[in-house]
């Protein structure tokens, strides 16, 4: 109480660099700590993976509700950093550093929340339209937060977030870049659009939305391999096959695949660059049509038919990488193409393009990099840690997901967020992402890199809510959630090649 109003002072949360001050019943700007009786309370629970040996490996529902106490015993249990909380500011060991065995070694996993402000997402959008041109501004809300980067095979990807969007801009451009990245990491939608290119909705594992049309599937391949895989089921049924691709549009009668298995030159002519044989590039502009180009009418890449080879009747199957666009032709007594209808006895080929492609999905990695103040929970030598993780003596996980290493200095890192438990990051009004993230290793490696031997406790302590630092916050509550089949064991044998001797 002050002595001047009587009301309930403020209490100074110092989970991150905001500083907030919180009054008794409300929380702080990042909604995630709160004043609760002059305490500070974390208000959503630690996360605990749970799998049953007894169920003969397969994983089973566990805590589906607040935890009631029970102590699951062993290797079948891991910690999580999902609501463990921060070490901010830097000199605090991380929130929990529990001892475990795993195939009667002893191990350490060191349990913290990452705040990242070098941080971003990666999106693979699977679909052959053009979203916008490379480097094109990607935007939430009319601010720019991040651009197109080169395309894949089937897929466009954007790269969003990073320093400079978070921080290196308007307080605008950082708070919108920071939500759009935390509703894209948490399994949201978000609404974006692309300067001179389109307008996309789009979600972890979901099929994207592209200017208001739902993506059913990508490509099975560019045009030339599309023609190789079917070249033997067209054969005998149609004289000329042409599959449009904004990548390499293929020609079945000039094709290696034709020739191989006889198909006879029918004197067709495309508009394009010509790669090799069969292949052609820039047939068209890219756009949101035929095989992610910009085209409506498919007959504007054909050119004149060689009147010494080709001839009236002669019939002709254009069709796009997807199957989506098809169209039946034969040249009339000028050689012109004239569209019929499509013949029963290819319609069945075309469906079979359909059904060899997959569906199309919006896929989500988080990236971020590690550094000092998170490193510092985890051991009082930084670059210890660094080098342990690069020689694979320690194991990196993100919520119990397993994570991609980048090579090189520094710990960097991507996880896919469909592999996480809902919900698992979180933010700070820096602004900035906030993460979970583990570091997994050998007990006895873990005293040699210098780590917080002191603040070391039993897994058993651990999820009694018990922390190894002094309590800085208390934890409103312990949730457990269902370990994902599709995640290897976070402690799992498997996952350590360092289990030298064990």
């Amino acid at each position: 109480m002050t002595a001047a109003t009587g009301k309930p002072e403020k209490i100074r949360c110092d989970a991150c660099p905001v500083m907030c001050y919180i009054a008794d019943g409300r929380s702080g700007a990042c909604d995630r700590y709160a004043n609760e009786d002059g305490k500070l309370v974390r208000l959503d629970p630690l996360k605990i993976l749970e799998i049953a040996a007894e169920a003969g490996g397969e994983v089973v529902p566990f805590l589906e509700r607040e935890w009631d106490g029970e102590i699951v015993p062993g290797p079948q249990t891991f910690v999580t950093a999902i609501g463990a909380g921060t070490t901010y500011p830097d000199y605090k060991p991380a929130p929990f550093i529990v001892a475990s065995q795993t195939a009667g070694v002893d191990m350490v996993t060191v349990v913290t929340e990452g705040i990242f402000s070098y941080c971003g997402v990666k999106l693979k959008i699977d679909t052959d339209r053009h979203l916008g041109d490379e480097c094109a501004p990607v935007r939430a809300d009319g601010e720019v937060i991040g651009h197109v980067t080169t395309s894949e095979y089937g897929s466009q990807m954007l790269s969003l977030g990073g320093v400079h969007h978070l921080t290196g801009g308007s307080k605008k451009e950082g708070r919108v870049t920071c939500s759009t990245m935390l509703a894209l990491c948490n399994g949201e939608t978000a609404d974006l659009t692309i300067d001179g290119g389109t307008e996309l909705t789009v979600q972890a594992g979901k099929a994207p939305v592209i200017n208001g049309a739902i993506e059913e599937r990508m490509r099975v391949g560019c045009g030339s391999a599309t023609v190789g895989m079917f070249a033997a089921q067209w054969k005998g049924l149609v004289d000329e096959v042409v599959v449009v691709d904004d990548h390499i549009t293929g020609v079945m009668s000039e094709h290696q695949a034709g020739k191989v298995i006889g198909w006879q030159p029918t004197g067709i002519k495309i508009n394009g660059r010509r790669s090799t044989p069969g292949r052609y590039f820039q047939v068209a502009e890219p756009g949101t049509g035929w095989g992610g180009t910009n085209l409506t009418d498919p007959l504007k890449i054909i050119g004149s038919f060689d009147p010494r080879t080709a001839r009236p009747g002669l019939s002709l199957l254009m069709v796009s990488t997807t199957g989506e666009h098809a169209a039946y032709f034969e040249l009339d007594e000028n050689l012109m193409p004239v569209e019929m209808e499509m013949p029963e006895r290819l319609q069945p080929s075309v469906k079979r393009i359909e059904e060899n492609c997959e569906p199309a999905l919006t896929s989500v990695l988080f990236m971020a990099g590690a550094g000092g103040s998170l490193r510092s929970g985890v051991t009082e030598h930084p670059v210890g840690l660094t080098r342990s993780v690069q020689k694979a003596l320690t194991y990196v996980s993100s919520g119990g997901a397993p994570v991609f290493i980048w090579p090189g200095g520094g710990i960097t890192f991507m996880v896919d967020v469909t592999r996480l438990p809902r919900n698992a990051f979180g933010y700070v009004p820096t602004p900035a992402l906030v993460a979970p993230i583990e570091f997994t290793m050998r007990a006895d490696d873990y005293r040699a890199l210098g780590g917080h031997m002191d603040y070391v406790m039993p897994l058993s302590e651990a999820l009694e809510g018990k922390t190894g630092r002094q309590s800085d916050h208390i934890l409103k509550g312990r949730r457990g959630v269902t370990h994902s089949g599709a995640n290897p064991w976070p402690t799992g044998p498997d996952n350590y090649p360092w289990k030298r001797g064990a």
